[in-house]
């Protein structure tokens, strides 16, 4: 009994599919107005007319800058190891890590006891040969008298003026030796060689240092202005050199983000050879960096202006649709209905498109809702910049259906009802 109550329920079962299959994909016969049957069959893909909701906006005339992009490293304008120049117990640290320091700023002191003795000594012996001179002086003035009424022979006054010259020789050389002891003794004041920020302390309070050494005592970075290098291909030099013959390019440093500028500068320095193993010409560019943007050693995505495109027609990237014919966009025409229209691009980033020829100022274009479209598809158009400003709240109001002007035709919100219509890619 059981096995027979099994293929009764499964027959049962697949005479209830028959059945439901045969009165979905039956054509219904059409019902007159104002009668709805029972059984009329729901719209399904195909048997809707209703309009396709779209975002478009109006093809624009504007300057299109051209840029080249490139990585770099950011490299300190001016760096140095500041190092003793005497050896001697360094007595006190001035400074404090990661102080912007002037020039001149004292940044560690060394005992200058020995070196101030040897100064001292060094000037008191030319005081002792400055006396010895001047009393040779004064005795080859009274031999010259004598000399002239023949009281002393003519030997005696030459003897006394090469005294007089060795002395004045000997307090040269007693002044040039004034002149190291003390220069020696200023090197016991570490002072800061050029302006900039210091690093960590490389050496404590209380060691010995030695002009030898090779570390250092502190290390000095000039990070204002700041220099990046950065690499571009070779095919890239000849408008760069068209364009550095006028001046100085601008470049900007782009943020982490990837869509932010960070930073304003120039590019000073274009590589006098090719780096014949990568095929790449190297490039300085120099930044204000005020704001300590970019950091010595820190990667730097650069956009370099070689030149701006004049008047001509941009549309937004996300209107731009690829076919097995090439790029194409849909139009809107004035019945509300949309057309393909192949167009040919200049350039194109993530946000704008060139068009050079195929789409004219003022047309509008569809940016969302592709899924749907086909040539003359009826369409209910919404203006992408006002839909945009809607739905983050710039506007009068905010959108109830979610936010239009997605990037690849994807729209959020309440999804539209089916209607019939075809596919991006379809035309011909």
């Amino acid at each position: 009994m059981t096995k027979r109550r099994t293929v009764f329920a499964i027959v049962g079962l697949l005479i209830v599919a028959g059945m439901a299959s045969y009165w979905y994909y039956t054509p219904t016969p059409a019902v007159p107005q104002g009668k709805a049957g029972f059984f009329r069959k729901k719209a399904g893909p195909g048997n809707s007319a209703d309009p396709v909701p779209v975002l478009a906006i109006d093809a624009r005339v504007a300057d299109v800058p051209v840029y080249i992009d490139g990585v770099g490293t950011a490299r300190a304008l001016n760096t140095v190891t500041v190092r003793a120049q005497v050896e001697g117990k360094l007595m006190a640290v001035l400074f404090t890590e990661g102080q912007d320091v002037p020039k001149g700023f004292l940044l560690a002191k060394i005992d200058p006891t020995t070196y101030q003795a040897q100064y001292d000594q060094a000037t008191a012996k030319k005081a002792q040969d400055e006396a010895l001179l001047a009393n040779a002086k004064l005795d080859l003035e009274r031999y010259i008298r004598l000399a002239a009424s023949n009281a002393v022979n003519k030997q005696q006054v030459d003897t006394t003026r090469s005294l007089v010259n060795q002395l004045e020789a000997q307090v040269r050389s007693d002044q040039a030796a004034a002149d190291n002891t003390k220069a020696i003794l200023a090197y016991t004041d570490i002072v800061a060689p050029i302006a900039g920020r210091t690093g960590l302390r490389l050496v404590d309070e209380g060691n010995i240092v030695r002009a030898l050494d090779t570390t250092g005592i502190v290390m000095i970075t000039q990070i204002k202005p700041v220099t990046v290098l950065f690499n571009l291909p070779q095919q890239d030099l000849p408008e760069i050199n068209r364009g550095m013959a006028e001046g100085p390019l601008p470049i900007d440093a782009i943020g982490p983000d990837g869509k932010t500028v960070a930073d304003k500068g120039k590019v000073m320095v274009v590589d006098n050879q090719i780096d014949q193993t990568t095929g790449t010409v190297k490039l300085k560019a120099e930044f204000p960096n005020d704001n300590l943007q970019l950091w010595p050693g820190q990667f730097v995505n650069v956009r370099l202006l070689i030149d701006t495109l004049r008047q001509v027609v941009v549309v937004p990237t996300a209107a731009v649709q690829r076919g097995p014919n090439g790029t194409f966009v849909y139009v809107v025409k004035e019945d509300k209905t949309v057309t393909v229209r192949p167009i040919t691009i200049t350039q194109q980033d993530d946000q704008k498109a060139v068009i050079a020829n195929g789409l004219s100022a003022g047309e509008q274009v569809v940016t969302t809702g592709f899924g749907r479209l086909a040539e003359n598809t009826v369409v209910v158009v919404t203006n992408a910049e006002e839909a945009g400003q809607i739905a983050t709240g710039s506007g009068p109001e905010r959108a109830r259906g979610g936010r239009g002007g997605q990037k690849g035709g994807g729209e959020k919100g309440k999804r539209a009802p089916t209607t019939t219509g075809g596919t991006a890619g379809t035309a011909q």
